[in-house]
């Protein structure tokens, strides 16, 4: 028991949100274009979610060990899940982690290639398992080199939307690329706001995210401005309908978020409350845009 829940622990399952809502997102872009969704396919991609999720977070924990060891400002968005700082779980156990998920994840994109014609599932899995160790490991590791938080934003702003799209199209015609236009921003925002309670223990470990090189007062600023450009983007586009009530609400939350966020800006270092409730904001914010509006394309179509 005390092994499954090591396990449970470091599966760090709130961070799902930030993975399965991009994902449903993408499938709702499909049924906006007037596709079917395919009961079977969505089971599928739910499962990929899960999977996904879990090698990120194995692989990150095991990437980041002696990082994590000098954290001591660590919250539920950041700072890993302690299991190996702790002892609670080896590095070797992680390791069979990492590749039990990487199989699992193979077998979804083998199952959407065979069964469904879906030739590029597997190369966009590889995709993903590119970023990861881009970010995290040699030659590249770019967590450590600055760069990190945009292939973060690219990986749940990009590749997850346009993944659950052509999971369901079959293909990536008409996919809504001006999406882009504020769903990165909002993304990049919640990956700048995940790295400010780490920023004694990243600089500690000469991990350049962006609050290690210019301090989290700019970095605070600029998660505002993304938030703002992103959200105004969407009203401006006027997409999916930005006079609806429906739009008008999902911006109402993010909108409050941020202008909260304003508050916290100054003071608040690592570890205080002030600092813990900027980033929950700017998270919460980000999903709960993805969420609403993933749920809004979904229910209307099938509702219609």
């Amino acid at each position: 028991m005390r092994k499954i829940l090591s396990w449970l622990q470091a599966s760090r399952l709130a961070s799902q949100t930030y993975i399965l809502f991009p994902l449903l997102l993408g499938q709702g872009f499909h049924r906006q274009n007037g596709g079917m969704l395919n009961p079977t396919i969505l089971s599928w991609i739910c499962g990929y979610s899960l999977l996904i999720q879990l090698f990120i977070v194995y692989a990150n924990d095991y990437a980041d060990t002696e990082v994590d060891r000098l954290n001591t400002t660590y919250n539920l968005f950041s700072g890993g899940s302690r299991v190996l700082v702790n002892g609670r779980l080896s590095k070797r156990e992680m390791l069979f982690g990492i590749v039990v998920t990487m199989v699992l994840n193979a077998g979804v994109g083998s199952v959407l290639t065979l069964s469904h014609g879906r030739s590029w599932a597997l190369p966009l899995i590889i995709i993903s398992w590119a970023l990861l160790w881009a970010y995290s490991y040699t030659p590249f590791r770019l967590s450590y080199r600055g760069g990190g938080e945009l292939l973060q934003a690219l990986g749940v702003g990009l590749v997850l939307p346009f993944f659950g799209y052509y999971a369901q199209a079959g293909t990536p015609e008409n996919f809504p690329w001006r999406c882009l236009l504020f769903v990165m921003p909002l993304q990049l925002g919640a990956a700048l706001s995940t790295a400010l309670p780490d920023e004694p223990s990243d600089r500690a470990g000469h991990k350049c995210t962006l609050v290690v090189l210019v301090g989290p007062v700019p970095v605070k600023l600029l998660i505002v401005l993304l938030n703002l450009v992103g959200l105004g983007c969407f009203c401006l586009m006027g997409w999916p309908g930005a006079s609806s009530l429906k739009s008008c609400l999902m911006v109402a939350y993010p909108l409050v978020a941020t202008m909260l966020m304003t508050f916290l800006i100054k003071g608040g270092p690592a570890g205080h409350w002030r600092c813990n409730a900027f980033v929950a904001l700017a998270v919460s914010a980000v999903v709960a845009t993805m969420a609403t509006l993933a749920g809004d394309l979904l229910f209307a179509r099938a509702s219609g």
